[in-house]
């Protein structure tokens, strides 16, 4: 296995924790009375719920597809390949995707810019994962073979037109 090196994993996982607490950190009593609070009806929180739950179903079977490629960091496995068709030809990372989805939707319920700052700031780490992961996948599996995939696929909004990638624009 090989892996890029914690020093650069460090700021996608800080920022990811940091995001994770803001959104699911127990707030003290009376926080519910703060500036910044709203609240959506019954039938909103609903559809969020739907929508929580529809992009854990997405991170799970893409978690799944993958089967022993997954790895909670970003490694080369042995037999190691560009993954396109299930999930993943929908999205680049679904996995990211959902839980995205998931964290959105759980901020809107929550209903606190705090929820919602911790929404941003897992996406933004996130993100930085992805591209730190495609730099290092394109870098281990062939620049050719990723860029053909990146080419077809978006990153992580399914159904978005699709850039250039970095090595295509340079």
């Amino acid at each position: 296995m090989k892996r890029p090196g914690l020093g650069r994993e460090l700021i996608y996982r800080v920022l990811g924790a940091a995001g994770a607490l803001l959104l699911f950190g127990f707030y003290p009593r009376g926080f519910t009375d703060v500036p910044g609070r709203w609240q959506v009806g019954r039938g909103i929180n609903w559809v969020m719920v739907v929508l929580a739950v529809l992009g854990l179903l997405l991170a799970s079977w893409a978690r799944i597809y993958l089967g022993r490629l997954w790895s909670s960091s970003v490694t080369r496995k042995r037999n190691h390949h560009v993954v396109d068709t299930g999930p993943y030809a929908l999205v680049r990372h679904p996995i990211y995707t959902g839980i995205i989805l998931a964290a959105a939707a759980t901020a809107v319920v929550r209903g606190t810019a705090v929820a919602l700052a911790g929404a941003v700031l897992m996406t933004y780490s996130l993100y930085l994962k992805a591209r730190l992961e495609e730099d290092f996948l394109r870098k281990e599996l062939g620049t050719d073979d990723y860029n053909a995939y990146a080419r077809c696929v978006p990153m992580l909004v399914p159904f978005m037109p699709v850039q250039d990638t970095p090595s295509d624009s340079a």
